[in-house]
């Protein structure tokens, strides 16, 4: 009888270490999860990011060498496997200025660039007034 109480005690003590063993893993492996997971969903964000940016300086430099009348009310601007939505807003958010907004998504990570700009009417010479990066 002796002899079977110690084998249910070591049984026990089995399966309890098994568990401890079992939950400890199963932990590292969701942290080490989660660590890869935000750190490549932070890369992704700052590409988008990059990626938006690029969309705005084009279509500043597009205001730069064309007139207002054909200005494109939107376009993609391709950069590298990514690509920009560039939208022209004319006499946004006042008469004179122009609104651009310039979105990128990269791997389910949305970056959104607004910039409003002025263009002088004599030199054709485009001023950033403002510049906003949004989510």
């Amino acid at each position: 009888m002796n002899r079977m109480k110690r084998g249910q005690t070591f049984l026990a003590l089995v399966f309890l270490i098994g568990g401890v063993v079992i939950l400890i893993g199963l932990t590292l492996v969701f942290l080490a999860n989660t660590f890869v997971d935000t750190g490549y969903g932070y890369q992704a964000s700052i590409q988008a990011e990059a990626v938006a940016a690029s969309g705005a300086r084009d279509a500043l430099l597009l205001l730069g060498r064309i007139s207002g009348a054909s200005l494109p009310g939107s376009y993609t601007v391709p950069v590298g496997s990514s690509t920009a939505t560039v939208t022209i807003t004319q006499n946004s958010p006042s008469t004179g200025l122009i609104t651009v907004l310039s979105t990128a998504t990269v791997s389910n990570r949305a970056r959104k660039i607004s910039v409003v700009a002025a263009i002088d009417a004599s030199t054709g010479q485009v001023s950033v007034i403002s510049w906003q990066a949004t989510q």
